[in-house]
């Protein structure tokens, strides 16, 4: 058997290093699932803590910031400090740390004690991210392997928020919410040891640090924008469906209707992975998401309203599975790669931190100015970079 004809056997490809089995792959994919769950439940958690008088209105938000500025500095950190080895001991770790504290926050009564809980709960899951994203930047197709996680992450996501809204909350309330994501903890303590048990180093030029180069820089600068964008308008999803006179029924029903069609937009970057240019995924999604936020700002009807936020959330996957190559034609060091994830969160947060301090209690159409402005300007910045790679790469080839 050939050494070609064996890596075939296997499903997932290292660009550094040796190929990953098809279990390994999947329980790497797995961590971020697990990682990332809470994210996409938070809304609906913090809501009912809030309803059971546990948390204050402005706790939400504390809350949810806290959460995933702790989620995107730890991975950020153990993307720039950790070498990826002993991954099935800190999956495992992780995973229960997780576990333990979701049961933790069954206890807690007030504002302080649940932000603080949210924050330390963060934590582990930037370690299960990190896992993930240290797996996705090490393959031939990184596009492929995001798009795989988000579509496994929103239906897993979408399968969890209709359990909490259906069975959960109506029946143990927000503990009830709490005991599942710690059931999820375990579960992925369960997986870990299915982990590759290591991956290979990125290599490193002499003298080279282990920081990303100024390309890779700005190419994170453009995925910050374009995150925060999104979740600057969408956090106001409810209020806007107010204001152009729709009941908060339709924002709901937009937001169940979101999560499927996010289904099939990961199952859609999955097939064009390695056959549509990331600039063409990204330049198609900034114009849909424009268009969206005119519907938002107009009176629009429900169904109308219900579609635009469909193609927004089919448009944010289609953009989350084309970051990391993205990041990687900046920076073929993969350095700015591994960072993605962290700068992802960081913009979720962000995103709506700047729009709280522009909208108005009545109107909050100011978010859309926002949105607007901040895709403008990371498509421009994306732009540049492609044109620029453009202009240097036919020299170099020509040397080699």
């Amino acid at each position: 058997m050939t050494i070609d004809s064996a890596a075939d056997e296997h499903v997932v490809h290292e660009a550094f290093g040796p190929p990953l089995s098809p279990i390994e792959g999947a329980a790497s994919i797995a961590m971020g699932v697990v990682g990332l769950l809470a994210g996409g439940l938070l809304a609906v958690l913090l809501g009912a803590l809030s309803e059971e008088h546990r948390l204050s209105a402005g706790g939400i938000g504390l809350s949810a910031m806290a959460e995933a500025l702790c989620m995107a500095a730890t991975t950020g950190a153990a993307s720039a400090l950790l070498k990826p080895r002993n991954l099935r001991w800190i999956g495992a770790g992780s995973a229960l740390a997780l576990m333990l504290a979701n049961l933790l926050a069954i206890r807690v009564q007030t504002d302080g004690a649940v932000i603080g809980i949210r924050a330390l709960t963060g934590v582990p899951e930037g370690l299960l991210l990190w896992i993930t994203i240290s797996m996705i930047a090490r393959t031939q197709t990184p596009e492929r392997w995001a798009a795989v996680l988000f579509t496994a992450l929103t239906a897993s996501q979408l399968a969890a928020s209709t359990a909490f809204a259906a069975i959960v909350i109506p029946r143990f309330g927000a503990n009830g919410a709490l005991e599942l994501l710690a059931g999820v903890g375990l579960l992925g303590a369960i997986i870990a040891p299915r982990l590759p048990p290591r991956l290979a180093d990125f290599p490193k030029a002499d003298g080279q640090s282990g920081a990303p180069p100024p390309r890779g820089l700005i190419a994170l600068l453009a995925t910050l924008f374009y995150v925060a964008a999104a979740a600057a308008v969408g956090i106001y999803l409810v209020p806007l469906a107010r204001e152009a006179g729709l009941p908060a029924g339709v924002a709901r029903t937009a937001t169940a209707f979101s999560l499927g069609g996010q289904v099939l937009a990961g199952a859609l970057a999955t097939a064009i992975a390695g056959r549509v240019g990331w600039l063409t995924v990204f330049i198609a999604a900034a114009s849909a998401y424009l268009t969206v936020f005119v519907i938002f700002g107009l009176s629009a009807p429900a169904w109308l309203f219900i579609a635009a936020n469909t193609v927004a959330g089919m448009s944010g996957i289609l953009v989350g599975a084309f970051l990391v190559p993205m990041t990687i034609e900046a920076d073929p060091s993969r350095r700015a790669a591994v960072q993605s994830g962290a700068v992802q969160l960081l913009g979720a947060a962000i995103g709506p931190l700047i729009a709280s301090r522009m909208v108005g209690e009545h109107d909050v159409r100011a978010a859309l100015y926002l949105g607007a402005s901040l895709l403008i300007v990371g498509t421009g910045i994306l732009i540049g970079l492609h044109m620029t790679r453009r202009a240097v790469t036919p020299p170099q080839a020509a040397a080699t």
